[in-house]
């Protein structure tokens, strides 16, 4: 990670100096995204419609609910475009899924 110095002269940045940690460089850092989608499905058909949500390779977990939502899902991407596409092109179009709800992670304090 770089490090920013900046030198102050009057109220505006005069000259901006940028040093490299040589101990993060050639690491590859990756961004994950991390949500929770509630997901509402035809009744009856719940337990075949979250066998076929857990075999996709962005789910971490799936969990069937009791009460208003009809399962939990846990999924961990790269990025929210994959995320979208996770949603759009694989989950919302099973059969018998009704409605989702995302929660998107904004901080992990503790895993698993």
């Amino acid at each position: 990670m770089p490090q920013l110095i900046l030198f102050w002269e009057s109220l505006f940045i005069k000259k901006v100096k940028l040093s490299w940690n040589r101990n993060c460089l050639g690491r590859v850092t990756k961004m994950v995204v991390i949500a929770y989608v509630t997901v509402t499905m035809k009744a009856g058909a719940e337990n075949e419609v979250l066998k076929k949500i857990a075999t996709l390779e962005e789910v971490t977990e799936a969990n069937l609910l009791y009460g208003e939502y009809d399962a939990l899902v846990k999924i961990k991407v790269e990025d929210l475009s994959q995320l979208d596409n996770f949603l759009t092109e694989k989950l919302r179009v099973l059969p018998d899924v009704f409605q989702t709800a995302s929660l998107i992670v904004a901080k992990q304090h503790k895993e698993k």
